[in-house]
């Protein structure tokens, strides 16, 4: 059994001496742990650094494409590798490197696919009031969308195993976590959580920058991905709202018509017709939609396949693959 602790890293050559120097060598369960720097075309020297401080591969990406991307290639790049687990982390040390063996442990024991680390968002006292209350208030939605309870949506300390990571697409530029988690409830994947504990800061969070920043890459991350997933529910409803609401104004012109009071309500009969109109083009939007989401299954089974043919390669080659 291999483990793969990976890191996604932007201009970290300061930080991540320090967090490289805490994750573990070995680890019970598992004959091999090797470690991933995903170097997210830094302009300073974090490359070196990894390189230098302990980082068993480095895969250099040109230029900087952002943390859901740097996250997706060191995935490609693990699986190459040869992982059988791979294990998530952050560059700034946010996360304890002793908390790994717990993250990992319920994939050991079969009981999960996918191991989020809660932070206890709620109860993090270097966390500013009003980044809990959002974080809190985002894994709700998350929790709603993807179909299972969610304690911290936004957590990127996680573990999965080598299947889910061949599943995995990952398509936003903002971040990773709350799109793989409601990919994970619409493919009934088992997810579980274990409490940890975090680090103080090192330095400012570059995702939240500030709270309508946070708010608009979150909502819009969250309304792509469940619309991608239950299009035609969605437009179902919507569809469903404005065709009973053009009914029942169609019913109450008809109504008042049929008592010769109908003259002065030729306003409502354009009302009704209006949304029924609008509800019957939702409707055609969410069957469009649907097959855009099913086209989306499609290129998920294809990366799917050749992910793994391109691991499979890998490993019987043993070529390594990065720098």
């Amino acid at each position: 059994m291999k483990l793969i602790i990976q890191i996604p890293c932007f201009n970290e050559a300061q930080v991540l001496p320090k967090t490289l120097s805490q994750l573990p060598r070995h680890m019970e369960g598992f004959d091999q742990v090797e470690i991933l720097v995903i170097d997210d075309g830094s302009k300073d020297d974090t490359a070196n650094v990894a390189r230098t401080s302990g980082a068993d591969h480095i895969v250099h990406l040109a230029r900087h494409l952002g943390l859901a991307q740097a996250f997706s290639r060191g995935l490609d790049a693990s699986l190459r590798l040869g992982a059988d687990v791979i294990v998530n982390t952050d560059a700034d040390n946010q996360y304890r490197a002793e908390d790994i063996q717990k993250l990992v442990q319920p994939i050991l024991n079969r009981e999960a696919e996918m191991v989020i680390g809660d932070r206890g968002v709620r109860k993090v006292t270097h966390f500013p009031a009003h980044k809990r209350a959002l974080q809190t208030l985002g894994s709700r939605v998350v929790s709603a969308t993807a179909g299972f309870n969610i304690p911290d949506a936004t957590s990127g300390f996680r573990a999965i195993t080598r299947e889910v990571a061949l599943e995995t697409m990952v398509l936003s530029n903002y971040s990773y976590t709350l799109e793989t988690l409601i990919q994970a409830g619409a493919r009934k994947v088992r997810v579980s959580f274990v409490p940890i504990e975090t680090n103080p800061p090192e330095r400012p969070s570059r995702l939240f920058h500030n709270i309508r920043t946070y708010l608009v890459n979150s909502s819009v991350t969250i309304m792509r991905s469940f619309t991608m997933y239950r299009a035609l529910r969605i437009f179902t409803v919507i569809s469903a709202i404005m065709i009973l609401a053009g009914v029942l104004i169609g019913v109450r012109f008809i109504y008042f018509y049929l008592n010769g009071q109908g003259g002065g309500m030729i306003q409502s009969l354009i009302l009704a017709a209006v949304f029924l109109i609008v509800g019957f083009v939702t409707f055609l939007i969410g069957l469009i939609a649907d097959l855009v989401s099913f086209n989306r299954k499609i290129l998920e089974e294809v990366l799917y396949r050749l992910r793994k043919q391109d691991s499979m390669q890998s490993a019987e080659s043993q070529d390594p693959p990065l720098s």
